[in-house]
């Protein structure tokens, strides 16, 4: 029994029937960029996560750098953001004119917390991202007060946590409705993923919703005048259109996500060679990947993949460790936590579609392995 990381043909298969008149719609309108479509996205997102307004964009990337183009930085400017995260974080930051600063994160959730954060705080610092990785919220009610403390804004890289909650008092609030900006990404492995590339922006601050808005369209919202500048970011009809489909069962899948999370952790609760997720009290976790710690972890890998079973590792360099940030002088052992999440992470199939009997295949497989 083959058992893939991923498999994103069963999930259209279920709703091929829905997906293709919505096509046909949006070819037969000839409106492709922008328009009906994507406001309607717009609004539903908005709905969902619970802020009061969403600007669709090109790309999961763009969502993040948009914001912090608004922010207008100068010479020195800093973001903090977490060493153990995808690289387009970093690029964004990067790009959008800001110096980057990493941080550690917490060894068992992989997310920042408020001592990783003022670890490396300074008078420069402008923003910070926490990260929800791999579907898990970052402790938000902690990392709010600090950076109002500071008067730095707080952009929520989302891209992987779309639906993931976290309590705050009586209620719990989604990812992306935290922070100034929430930054989703549509790239086809989310949760919530299109047919190619497409993010979205969640704001609670109408000003830099405002920028973003202008910024996507070369910094202005009339045609021909330009209050900013800006750059091409804008999302396609027909990405809007599927992504419309497929917010009707995001709920769905994810509860297809934690069910299959929960298997996994009632299989392997005994194998001390590894360390299984860990959700933080008052989170609800979404699983975009479903990361363990491995002893052994490459010939854990290669075992797997001997018997088909997919894996990925997300992510094998740290941030403050890449060529391209050599100039910002980081060295090995300086953020520890995130150095050995590289060294020890592997993430599991955890796909809504993926079934009992293969995630049971996958447990028989790496107990196995540990001779268990």
């Amino acid at each position: 029994m083959q058992v893939p990381l991923l498999d994103l043909k069963a999930q259209y298969d279920q709703i091929r029937d829905e997906i293709e008149p919505v096509l046909r719609r949006v070819v037969e309108s000839q409106y492709f960029i922008l328009g009906p479509e994507v406001e309607g996205l717009e609004e539903e997102i908005a709905a969902y996560v619970g802020t009061p307004t969403a600007i669709g964009c090109a790309s999961g990337t763009d969502a993040l750098l948009l914001p912090l183009m608004a922010l207008d930085p100068e010479p020195g400017d800093e973001v903090i953001l977490p060493a153990f995260t995808f690289f387009a974080t970093a690029g964004a930051v990067w790009n959008a004119g800001f110096t980057p600063v990493f941080c550690d994160i917490d060894p068992h959730t992989f997310n920042v917390t408020r001592e990783s954060l003022e670890a490396v705080w300074s008078d420069r610092t402008r923003a910070v991202i926490p990260v929800h990785l791999f579907g898990q919220m970052a402790p938000m009610e902690e990392i709010l007060p600090l950076a109002a403390e500071h008067g730095a804004v707080v952009i929520e890289d989302c891209a992987q946590a779309i639906g993931a909650r976290r309590e705050r008092g009586d209620d719990s609030v989604m990812a992306g409705a935290w922070g100034e900006i929430g930054a989703f990404s549509f790239f086809p492995t989310k949760n919530l993923g299109g047919f190619g590339d497409g993010g979205i922006v969640t704001a609670l601050d109408e000003t830099l919703a405002d920028a973003v808005a202008k910024l996507r369209v070369h910094g202005g919202r009339q045609m021909y005048h330009h209050e900013m500048v800006g750059t091409n970011s804008r999302l396609d009809a027909l990405q809007a259109a599927i992504l419309r489909v497929k917010l009707r069962h995001l709920d769905r899948w994810t509860e297809g996500r934690r069910k299959n999370a929960c298997r996994y952790h009632g299989g392997l609760d005994e194998v001390d060679e590894t360390d299984l997720p860990e959700v933080l009290d008052g989170n609800v976790h979404v699983y975009n990947q479903f990361t363990i710690r491995a002893r052994e972890r490459d010939r854990l890998r290669e075992h797997l993949a001997e018997r088909g079973i997919g894996s990925g590792i997300y992510y094998p360099v740290p941030l403050h460790l890449q060529a391209c940030f050599s100039e910002l002088g980081g060295r090995e052992g300086q953020l520890p936590e995130s150095e050995s999440a590289c060294r020890d992470v592997l993430s599991l199939p955890i796909f809504p579609e993926l079934g009992e009997a293969r995630v049971d295949r996958v447990i028989d497989e790496i107990r196995s392995f540990y001779g268990h």
